[in-house]
């Protein structure tokens, strides 16, 4: 309720009224005033943060999820603050909170994301579903206009190729003994081709990692040989339990398969960083060849050892251990020129420990290829969603004078673990770069101080993923990276130039979220 208004002595004083009378009416309103004016101050300054209004559509959309059951009436009917919009694929959140005149902050819990989209339609998300499987990322500009022509004729040929398998199999199986004129041919034929198709969709289900296999591609043939070894062992597994027989093939099946994909995907690749010239083509012949005289030795050298009937299982994992080990070496002996983020992260943490960037060679050996895409993101998560950096406004409204000027914002959530670089719309990909780059360097700093605490403090923080710094130390850091960022970039960009390195923000996989004013 505003003050009540000051009503100052305007009547004209008799002319015989004193100057002292006079005096002190005008002292008496003057004090009056003063108090006033210094109660509406201290009322202001107690008040909570100013609310910034929902434009007319976030509240018209406000009031649509109130309609859904996704908000309360208490939460809609208060008064909330807008603290920042957010963007993934044409799709908009408003991310608000409810101010808390008490504290100056904000409510518990009243820290909402609302939706400013429409619910997709059936039909729509299962034409993204498909497409998400068929397609090229970015299509139809990712690819020349042939593409589809191409896949149209090749998805007919295997569709007859699939359905001539059948009979094929079918055949197959009589000819080495199974009577023609009972339904063994046809059941055993059946659950074979079964076995098949659960290989196949296991194989299109993985082919979804799509533009991994660009950038990750050492981690997925890596993580593929290892399918391939697990598909091995369940096929064996088979003989101990016949009558699991189908389930466990086809679980096989699917494995190996996977294997299959990534093998596929990654050939050319790897072959491409070994031809100098335009001899991709000579270079993977030959390289292919290689590998069928191995397999061939192999396999003789397989059908001598059986006659001496040995133990499946020892031999099983001796042979094993040898694929493993061959696997693991055939990748890391592989030299590319890209920066991902597993070589990315080698290359900074080089460069801020010694002040240089390492060769090709260092920055490929050092690089960890127990990287599986089944697993979630490391310690640096770059265009993440906001929810998932900022659990509490407070944070992100702390930090985001500092990267006024960037089109980024890097942050640490305790509860997660993880560095978090948050992308704006107007993000580039030398913007994207120098948010990774800054999101490596808060790292380095927040376990520069993790190696500075004592032992029994290390042991109760139980490693990096569980550091929690304080929110001023976590201020503190965030203004040294600034620092460190601004000063450093550009340097680590020539130095890595230096080095043969190719730096393109997409071999960083950045996410799709992005800030918006």
């Amino acid at each position: 309720m505003s003050p009540p208004p000051i009503k100052l002595n305007a009547k004209n004083s008799p002319a015989n009224q004193t100057l002292t009378t006079t005096a002190s009416a005008t002292a008496q309103d003057a004090r009056l005033l003063v108090r006033e004016t210094l109660r509406i101050s201290a009322s202001l300054a107690s008040s909570a943060p100013p609310v910034e209004p929902l434009p007319l559509d976030n509240r018209k959309q406000l009031q649509l999820q109130l309609g859904h059951g996704r908000l309360d009436d208490d939460f809609v009917g208060s008064s909330i603050r807008l603290i920042c919009c957010e963007e993934i694929d044409g799709r908009r959140w408003n991310y608000v909170a409810e101010p808390d005149s008490s504290t100056g902050t904000f409510k518990k819990g009243s820290f909402r994301a609302l939706g400013l989209h429409s619910p997709q339609p059936p039909l729509q998300g299962l034409k993204s579903f498909v497409t998400s499987y068929v397609v090229p990322e970015g299509f139809p500009d990712s690819v020349i206009p042939s593409y589809v022509p191409y896949m149209t004729w090749r998805a007919l040929k295997h569709f007859f190729g699939g359905a001539m398998g059948v009979f094929t199999t079918q055949t197959l199986l009589s000819s080495v003994g199974i009577a023609r004129n009972t339904a063994a041919p046809g059941a055993v034929a059946i659950n074979w081709i079964l076995k098949d198709g659960a290989g196949r969709v296991g194989k299109m289900l993985f082919a979804r990692q799509g533009k991994k296999f660009d950038y990750d591609l050492k981690q997925l043939r890596f993580a593929g040989d290892l399918l391939m070894e697990l598909g091995a062992g369940v096929e064996l597994a088979t003989a101990a339990v016949p009558h699991l027989f189908l389930p466990l093939a086809c679980a096989a099946n699917v494995a190996k398969n996977v294997a299959a994909v990534t093998s596929t995907s990654t050939r050319t690749p790897i072959y491409k960083a070994f031809a100098k010239g335009e001899n991709i083509g000579d270079v993977t012949a030959k390289g292919e060849c290689v590998g069928n005289i191995a397999d061939l030795l192999g396999t003789g050298l397989s059908i001598l050892i059986s006659k001496r009937n040995p133990s499946l299982v020892t031999t099983f994992t001796l042979l094993s251990c040898g694929y493993v080990l061959s696997s693991y070496k055939e990748v890391k002996s592989v030299v590319l020129h890209t920066l991902n983020r597993a070589r990315f992260g080698v290359a900074v943490d080089a460069f801020l420990k010694t002040g240089r960037v390492p060769s090709l060679q260092e920055g490929n050996m050092n690089e960890n290829v127990f990287s599986f895409p089944w697993v979630k993101d490391g310690p640096v998560v770059l265009g993440p969603r906001f929810k998932d950096a900022f659990q509490e406004p407070n944070v992100y409204l702390a930090l985001e004078p500092f990267f006024e000027k960037e089109r980024y914002v890097v942050t640490y959530n305790p509860s997660k673990g993880k560095v978090y670089a948050l992308l704006k719309d107007q993000a580039k990909s030398d913007d994207i770069l120098k948010a990774a780059f800054h999101a490596q360097v808060l790292l380095h700093f927040l376990r520069l101080s993790y190696d500075a605490q004592p032992l029994s403090k290390k042991q109760i923080n139980d490693g990096y993923s569980n550091l929690v710094p304080t929110a001023k130390d976590l201020e503190a850091y965030t203004v040294e990276s600034c620092k460190m960022v601004s000063n450093s970039y550009g340097i680590f960009k020539s130095k890595a130039a230096e080095q043969g390195w190719m730096m393109s923000e997409a071999h960083l996989n950045p996410g799709r979220a992005r800030l918006i004013k």
